[in-house]
């Protein structure tokens, strides 16, 4: 697209992100301050058209972007500023004042996210800690074709599992073994510990024969596949916020679509889950995922931190896709950092 081209455009996708409905090119004359006919600008917005950036929802009626033209838009077009100050201490103040419950910063992040954005505020909790920390592994010949592990853990429990006794392993090799994991496992749990060992083991930072590595690297796996995985909480706020401003009998129909998608909260939680794959605000528009592809909405979502920098969650705004994006973006951006910076110290 020239500047003209560009500046049209931006102009209808502002337009239709404020107000909802479609602007025709004889209003576009007429604001703005610019000097161009109706006729030109028509003659634009038919070949925006044509791109497939913009379209008409009725034979007469103005122009609406596309989800393409949003995306398009966001990606490029879009002047995201950073949050002031004063909206920063807000923010500040009414999330830290629930620090000392991690549920309840939650909450208020999510309830926060709603009335700041117009939308529906998310919030995919950190999992439930699993399993307790280690204190001993020894493994144990049992002849034949079987090995017996001994986990001691730091409460005192034992447990004991069984695993295949590999070919040919020299009993020194159990011990060696065992040794290699009771140094690294010692006052931590398995499943944090276990993609650490396994790297340690592929990158050859130890000099560990073959036979011992495998060993470890069946045992690993076959720990963490046993330990039983507490489903993921989710935290939705703000849903009456999607009821305000609907412009027409369509947006309710939209809106009613998304209420039943939000019910679907596994779903919900996967899409969330995306969220660990990035560093920073990830954005879906419309049918960019299937969950939303009826109710055309859109998520705007980012990952918040614990106090080793790994992600353990999600924050997030979901409503329909005319959301003010240049807002919502900084608002989920910052809270994420912020609920991240608040449950640091609480969730090692």
């Amino acid at each position: 697209m020239d500047a003209r081209a560009r500046a049209i455009f931006k102009d209808i996708v502002q337009s239709y992100l404020e107000t909802g409905q479609p602007i025709g090119s004889r209003t576009l004359a007429l604001s703005g301050g610019r000097s161009l006919s109706p006729a030109t600008i028509r003659n634009t917005m038919a070949d925006l058209t044509r791109f497939g950036l913009l379209s008409a929802p009725h034979i007469s009626a103005g122009r609406v972007p596309t989800q393409m033209g949003l995306r398009l838009f966001v990606d490029g077009l879009l002047e995201i500023g950073d949050l002031s100050f004063a909206e920063q201490a807000s923010l500040d103040r009414q999330i830290g004042a629930s620090a000392s419950d991690v549920t309840l910063v939650l909450e208020q992040a999510t309830s926060l996210l709603a009335g700041l954005s117009g939308g529906a505020g998310l919030v995919l909790m950190p999992e439930a800690p699993q399993g307790k920390a280690v204190r001993h592994v020894e493994f144990v010949n049992l002849g034949g074709e079987q090995a017996l592990v001994v986990l001691v853990y730091d409460d005192g429990q034992v447990e004991n599992r069984l695993m295949p006794y590999p070919e040919g392993l020299l009993p020194s090799t159990l011990e060696y073994a065992g040794n290699f994991l009771s140094a690294r496992l010692k006052g931590r749990k398995l499943t944090e510990a276990r993609a650490e060992i396994l790297a340690e083991i592929t990158a050859g930072q130890e000099a560990i024969d073959a036979a011992a590595a495998g060993l470890i690297s069946k045992g690993l796996a076959a720990w963490s596949e046993d330990a039983p995985r507490a489903p993921r909480s989710l935290i939705v706020r703000g849903r009456d916020r999607l009821l305000d401003n609907l412009e027409a009998q369509t947006d309710l129909e939209r809106i009613q679509l998304l209420f039943r998608d939000l019910e679907q909260k596994e779903d919900l939680i996967a899409l969330l889950d995306q969220a660990e794959d990035a560093d920073e605000v990830k954005i879906f528009i419309g049918t960019e995922n299937p969950l939303f592809s009826l109710s055309g909405s859109s998520v705007v979502v980012a990952p918040y931190r614990g106090a080793d920098e790994q992600i353990i969650g999600a924050v997030g705004v979901i409503g329909p896709t005319r959301l003010n994006y240049g807002r919502v973006i900084p608002v989920v951006d910052y809270t994420a950092q912020l609920v991240g910076r608040l449950l640091s110290g609480k969730l090692k």
